[in-house]
């Protein structure tokens, strides 16, 4: 399995009733698949992965897999505590997922023994390739991820850290055992934020949670990233992604309220985040309108220059 271009985390909108609206989800994905996302994640992060019930998880897959048909992977997430994450592997499997990404476990402190046993019984659980998500209380040493990557289950790490001295020596570590297949990811919050520095260390591919909100904008930032046109990039975070990131970090969580809400503010009625996230307030919602008016200008200008 291998990935190109940006790493799409679709939302889970939910109706008024609190469900998950399964038709807006496959319009959602199926409105940014003209934009060539490199992977589509569905139950993850953006998506809520930590207020899904199991049965929630299979829906949103399976939704996530008809709208795609084979275009590009999807990857579903699994996590929390082990019984869980076994039955949602399982079902993310069953709905006819790709691959896994691999949450942190739920609040436990573990030693490494125990955080390689965990994605080890979790890769065990399915036929499905996993991809270890490197955050949180789930923080692998150089020497944990070249354990793990002797087992060809295992395909990929994306750290959401931001430790890049332990990053690199991870990324170091796992090349010198010739796994020519494995994939590094940047996860961290907003990507395109530290991209330019994740690229130097081996890791160029990232996950964005903007391309949910704003699939102009994100890919106006990857164009210019692949490009090397420095000038655009950095023009597109000090205009868009710089702002967002500071309206973000006002309020815990808001990495996904956000961009529901941009989300909404396009035309899709996404519904609200579950507790224990909150939504924008309306004040907050109108900066993110002018910080969403900003990104366009500047990518409908990028468009303009390639045309």
């Amino acid at each position: 399995m291998k990935f190109e271009g940006v790493l799409f985390f679709p939302v889970t909108p939910f109706a008024q009733d609190g469900s998950v609206d399964v038709a807006l989800l496959q319009e959602h994905i199926a409105s940014r698949l003209p934009f060539a996302p490199g992977g589509i994640f569905p139950a993850c992060g953006t998506g809520e992965f930590h207020a899904l019930s199991l049965a929630e998880v299979g829906v949103v897959v399976r939704a996530a897999v008809e709208v795609v048909n084979g275009a590009v992977p999807v990857i579903a997430g699994a996590g929390g505590p082990l019984g869980h994450a076994l039955d949602v592997a399982r079902a993310a499997a069953e709905a006819g997922a790709d691959a896994l990404l691999v949450l942190p476990p739920y609040l436990v402190g573990a030693p490494m023994d125990g955080l390689v046993a965990y994605i080890e019984a979790i890769a065990n659980a399915t036929a499905l390739p996993v991809i270890v998500y490197h955050r949180g209380n789930a923080k692998f040493s150089a020497a944990a991820m070249v354990e793990l990557a002797a087992n060809p289950k295992v395909i990929g790490f994306k750290d959401g850290i931001g430790d890049v001295g332990l990053a690199q020596e991870i990324v170091t570590a796992v090349r010198a055992t010739g796994r020519e297949d494995f994939q590094f990811f940047n996860g961290l919050l907003t990507a395109e934020l530290t991209q330019g520095a994740y690229r130097g260390l081996g890791m160029p591919l990232y996950s964005s949670a903007a391309f949910a909100m704003a699939p102009e904008i994100a890919t106006a930032y990857y164009r210019a990233y692949i490009a090397g046109d420095e000038a655009r990039r950095v023009e597109l975070i000090e205009g868009f992604y710089a702002p967002l990131v500071r309206l973000r970090d006002e309020t815990p969580g808001f990495g996904i309220s956000l961009i529901k809400a941009g989300i909404r503010q396009s035309g899709l009625a996404v519904g609200r985040v579950r507790p224990p996230l909150v939504d924008p307030t309306a004040e907050q919602e109108a900066r993110l309108a002018a910080i969403l008016a900003r990104g366009h200008e500047l990518a409908a200008s990028h468009a303009l220059a390639n045309a």
